[in-house]
Order: structure tokens, then C-alpha cells, then sequence
């Protein structure tokens, strides 16, 4: 049976129930968010409230990687113009733009063979 999951509906672990406000224990906000397993919680924490969430963190990286794919191909690299996992990529990057876009946000897409 496939799994359906809503926009945002991802493995987020959240409290409810009926003590939903109390001050003596429980989920105190209206969303809590669990880092997960982390070797440095406290680091984790401070890096997403005062440097970058993970969609900006994850963003960055991938505009970078993009970079770096389309350099390597203006070098003549063709075992990267037909790799599938650079290609899926490619067309990640583009649907990522494509959303960006429709929020009045700057974004970068790939640039066409």
C-alpha cells in the first residue's frame, strides 16, 4: 500500500493532548520541532536559529553543486551529461526554481545542453 503524505506532513514528532497548554509539562508551542539524533544538540539549535534554517542551508549547497556540475561539463566532462543521478538533480533544481519563482523569490536553474 503507498504511503500518502501531506505538503509539510514529513517525520515530525508532535505532542497532542489535552494538557496541549500546560505549564507543568508537555509540548509548550504550537510547533516543536526534534532535532533528531545530533552528536551536538545545543550546536544544531543555535545553527538554525541564528544562521539558516535546512531549506536555506540545503538551497545553498545545491546551488553550489550546480555550479560545480556546470563547470566540470564546460570542461568537456560527458560522463556527466549522461549520468541519471545529475540529470534528476538537474530537474530537481528546476522544479525548486519553478516554486521559488512563483513566490517572487530568486532562484537558480540549470542551464540548458
Amino acid at each position: 500500500m503507498p504511503v500518502f503524505k501531506l505538503p509539510l506532513s514529513g517525520d515530525v514528532v508532535q505532542s497532542i493532548y489535552p494538557s496541549f497548554f500546560s505549564p507543568t509539562g508537555g509540548q509548550f508551542g504550537l510547533v516543536n520541532i526534534t532535532v533528531g539524533q545530533s552528536s551536538a544538540p545545543e550546536v544544531e539549535k543555535d545553527v538554525l536559529s541564528d544562521v539558516a534554517g535546512y531549506g536555506k542551508q540545503i538551497g545553498q549547497i545545491a546551488d553550489a553543486l550546480l555550479v560545480v556540475i556546470e563547470y566540470l561539463e564546460a570542461l568537456g566532462d560527458s560522463a556527466l551529461r549522461d549520468d541519471k543521478a545529475v540529470a534528476a538533480f538537474k530537474e530537481l533544481m528546476n522544479s525548486v526554481a519553478t516554486v521559488k519563482e512563483r513566490h517572487n523569490r530568486k532562484a537558480k536553474r540549470p542551464r540548458r545542453p
